[in-house]
């Protein structure tokens, strides 16, 4: 008879709790931001972080991300919103939800890993980009233009009202000193408690007695409205699928990068995109804002020591429970404090080290980069990113074609012609005028043998073309 002595596990119940905290106040100003920067009322961006905790939070797929409004998306929310109206945001967040679970369902999770890094990258700059310039306007308390060509045209008027009258002036002193304040706090011995939230609380501290814009949250039941299925159209249909695309994509790529900072369970692709699905088909019916995981609050639980999904769970609680007691404290903050944390974020996205890094490894990979991000600032997410996909699978398809052919003579009568690579139709014209340019001999010998692929159209020319030399011995490739 044996016995077995079980180990003592280790508790996570506080663990949780304390992250949970932490990630609530790094969520709750971005929440705020990102419904203003999106051009919708505050309130929405809250139900959605409240949604991501207390749904997605509960279901199967990831253990450590936490999901909520992502500043990846404020761009196409507020395009949306101004082409169709906040009416029609819950129909398309509603609809694009219901594509994600549908997605997952179909095991199509998976196939979001294979997208080329390069598209990704160039996605989350131009994301960031247009990100930072749009919120460069609320420093000097103005409305953001509507087009990104507007945005770049007042740029001369924006730096003349920063500078010039009282509003502008203590928008830029006090969106700076957030900024300062939260790299600094970083480099504090009190790294646990949120940079962002010491820098929220310090800047909105200073702006007190400054005119500057500020925030309002009212209850959340004023803004909650029922999906009107009247406003269903070919670009609504259009605007699901975007959504559902690359609110699905920015959460797997969260989903890869979280898992490399925790020894946890790993995430389950298929089930993480059905979670995304059924909060963002939630967010939809409450007509709030979309949601995605997002990598900022999903770094600060792993950092907090977050043992298990209650964390995320609860800091929707704390969400919820804060907007409901405590909405008046908001007002406090004034709307340059939450532009600057949008311009940090959308710096994050851009990442010019990365950008520059992949310059140094491969320019070609940097130009798919550029070409994305240019044409998404140029003219919309969706295009860009299509074009950068086709982009990248063209630059893959020239790759896989690198092919080399050397002809060797060895005297007069005989000569050896040696072909590496990939030989696709691509490389089909270079091939034939080769062989068509080896000098008449009595005998040709060409060497396949280090083709690592061999395409219907090139097998059938080479083939053609030593029929009608004649005298051509032919070494085939063997492929496993």
């Amino acid at each position: 008879m044996s016995t077995r002595t079980e180990r003592p596990t280790q508790p996570t119940f506080w663990p949780d709790v304390g992250a949970s905290l932490v990630v609530f106040l790094v969520a709750l100003p971005l929440c705020v931001g990102i419904a203003v920067a999106s051009g919708v009322p505050a309130e929405l961006g809250i139900i959605t972080g409240v949604v991501g905790g207390l749904v997605v939070g509960l279901l199967p797929g990831s253990t450590m991300q936490v999901s909520g409004p992502a500043a990846g998306l404020t761009v196409l929310v507020a395009d949306t919103v101004a082409e169709h109206g906040l009416g029609a945001l819950g129909l398309i967040v509603l609809g694009a939800g219901l594509l994600q679970v549908a997605m997952g369902l179909l095991r199509l999770g998976r196939w979001f890993r294979a997208i080329s890094p390069a598209v990704v990258q160039g996605m989350l700059a131009g994301i960031g980009l247009v990100l930072v310039l749009s919120q460069l306007y609320p420093f000097a308390g103005q409305d953001q233009p509507g087009t990104t060509g507007a945005k770049f045209a007042g740029l001369a008027d924006l730096a003349r009202t920063a500078l010039t009258t009282a509003v502008g002036l203590s928008g830029l002193a006090v969106g700076v000193l957030t900024l300062v304040v939260a790299w600094l706090w970083k480099r504090t011995p009190w790294r646990a408690v949120p940079g962002m939230l010491v820098a929220v609380v310090v800047a909105s501290a200073v702006g007190v007695l400054l005119p500057l814009p500020r925030i309002s949250v009212g209850p959340l039941t004023d803004v909650v409205s029922l999906v009107d299925f009247s406003l269903l159209d070919a670009g609504v249909l259009g605007a699901m699928l975007t959504f559902a695309l690359v609110a699905s994509a920015e959460s797997l790529f969260s989903a890869a990068a979280v898992d490399r900072m925790h020894s946890g369970p790993r995430t389950r692709y298929n089930r993480e995109l059905v979670a995304q699905g059924v909060g963002n088909a939630v967010c939809g019916v409450l007509g709030a804002l979309p949601m995605t995981a997002v990598i900022v609050r999903s770094a600060s639980n792993v950092d907090a020591g977050a043992r298990t999904r209650l964390s995320r769970v609860l800091h929707g609680v704390w969400l919820l429970v804060f907007v409901v007691l405590l909405p008046g404290v908001l007002s406090y903050v004034p709307l340059a404090v939450l532009a600057a944390l949008l311009v940090q974020a959308g710096w994050k996205l851009l990442a010019p080290k990365q950008v520059l890094a992949l310059a140094r490894a491969d320019r070609a990979e940097a130009g798919v980069l550029v070409l994305t991000a240019g044409l998404i600032v140029l003219t919309d997410l969706l295009t860009g990113t299509l074009v950068g996909l086709l982009a990248a699978v063209v630059k893959t398809a020239w790759d896989m074609s690198r092919l080399t052919v050397t002809v060797t003579a060895h005297g007069e009568d005989h000569h050896h012609v040696a072909v590496r690579g990939n030989a696709t139709f691509l490389k089909l014209p270079g091939l034939l005028e080769t062989l068509e340019a080896v000098p008449d001999s009595k005998h040709v010998r060409v060497d396949l043998t280090g083709v690592r692929h061999l395409d219907q159209a090139c097998g059938q020319a080479i083939d053609h073309w030593a029929a009608r030399r004649g005298s051509v011995e032919l070494i085939h490739p063997v492929f496993d």
